[in-house]
């Protein structure tokens, strides 16, 4: 089943009747409760990253949470919505950008893994994006005719304030970002923990602050303008995913597979229930 996570302004799916399908986790409560929804013949999942009514900073969200309630409630593909701000002149305000790798410039306030507490395991990082979901997001793009970027690097701040010059140039330069947001980390690298096929669907809104202008710097009320106005076309995008799922790629649902280095006589049954889940 195909997830869809929305971000600022994105908080439920029009048109759409839902049902709650879980509301807790072993890590506390998710941003708000899973919803189901059918799609045409299609099942679908949707959560809001920041919760109804956006009460949640960045470094507030329970990533941990809703990730392992949309594995739960059965999610194989998540769809994550998100806003970002542009480190590349030829990335324009209203562009699509489907990231292929992520560079986490957080600060360590973020729950970043689902082991730990006597449970070892490392799991791959290195081609975090799934390759057929991003394909298929940017060949949707396409056919509606929006301009959209693949491959591109997404690089993840804490927040919740927006960057420094010094920061835009450092991570467009010396990171080789190419576009910078607050919420993709760790959500993408708990998806890959998971098993799930996880790619972003990241709406360029401001060119953050790295141009001379001022007038061009990133304020809140030009993300929220943006971003509200591209959550339609957003919304189309998906909706080819929903009717037409990509195939699920079968190496990020065995991402986990070989990860876990506690042996089974070490793990505890809270250990056993959790990777009941994740390598579901």
């Amino acid at each position: 089943m195909l997830a869809v996570v929305g971000g600022s302004g994105f908080y439920n799916w029009e048109g759409a009747e839902m049902k709650e399908v879980c509301a807790g986790t072993p890590f506390g409560a998710p941003s708000a409760p899973v919803l189901e929804f059918s799609f045409g013949e299609n099942k679908a999942l949707f959560m809001p990253r920041h919760g109804i009514g956006h009460r949640l900073l960045p470094s507030e969200i329970n990533y941990r949470a809703n990730i392992w309630a949309l594995k739960k409630a059965g999610a194989r593909q998540v769809v994550a919505v998100s806003a970002c701000g542009s480190l590349r002149e030829e990335i324009r305000p209203g562009d699509f950008i489907i990231p292929g790798q992520y560079f986490d410039n957080t600060r360590g306030k973020r729950e970043g893994s689902f082991f730990g507490g006597g449970l070892v395991g490392h799991v791959s990082t290195a081609s975090p994006a799934c390759p057929s979901l991003s394909a298929a997001l940017l060949a949707a793009c396409g056919a509606e005719g929006f301009a959209a970027h693949g491959e591109k690097t997404y690089a993840c701040v804490e927040g919740p304030r927006l960057g420094t010059r010094a920061e835009s140039f450092f991570l467009r330069d010396s990171a080789g970002a190419d576009i910078v947001g607050m919420t993709n980390v760790p959500e993408a690298f708990l998806a890959r923990e998971a098993q799930l096929c996880y790619a972003s669907l990241a709406v360029c809104t401001d060119y953050d602050c790295w141009r001379e202008n001022p007038e061009e710097h990133a304020t809140v009320e030009a993300i929220i303008a943006r971003f509200g106005e591209s959550i339609s076309r957003a919304r189309r995008v998906v909706s080819a995913l929903l009717k037409n799922p990509p195939p699920v790629d079968e190496a990020h649902r065995r991402a986990s597979a070989g990860a876990v280095m506690t042996p089974p006589e070490a793990r505890t049954a809270a250990h056993n229930e959790l990777l009941e889940v994740l390598l579901a």
